[in-house]
């Protein structure tokens, strides 16, 4: 008695990008990267600090050294997508025209990606030198 073994087939399945699933995946991981860093900055800007004494002078210390502008580089690099994906995802609960979400897509994308690279370069080019001047010629 013979027995026939079964052939097994292996299929490569090709799994098409899949925008909403990495929207999905991003708002949870930049929540949690969100929660350390607005949690972090309260505390340093707003409890560690006093409110009162949140001046220019005092962003412009603080923005003399890199890592400080790396850390609020951060907190944008996350906030404003984060915020803008959020918005998104509110409308496309009440917009169902296929053509006018692409539009407003469209529009939120350029304006995430315009509003991080103007305000990194903010940052980034601040000079605190200036601010110190400025802040000298101001009066109070």
């Amino acid at each position: 008695m013979t027995t026939a073994t079964p052939s097994i087939t292996h299929r490569k399945v090709k799994v098409k990008f899949n925008f909403e699933r990495y929207a999905y995946l991003f708002m949870r991981m930049s929540g949690l990267a969100l929660l350390i860093l607005a949690v972090g900055h309260m505390m340093i800007q707003h409890v560690l600090n006093s409110s009162g004494n949140l001046t220019l002078m005092f962003v412009a210390e603080q923005w003399n050294s890199w890592g400080w502008k790396a850390y609020d580089i951060f907190l944008l690099l996350f906030a404003i997508p984060h915020g803008v994906n959020g918005l998104r995802n509110v409308l496309e609960d009440y917009i169902h025209n296929p053509g006018v979400m692409k539009t407003i897509n469209i529009i939120l994308a350029i304006f995430v990606v315009a509003t991080i690279i103007w305000a990194a370069i903010g940052i980034s080019l601040f000079d605190p030198e200036a601010a110190r001047q400025a802040a000298q010629g101001l009066p109070g």
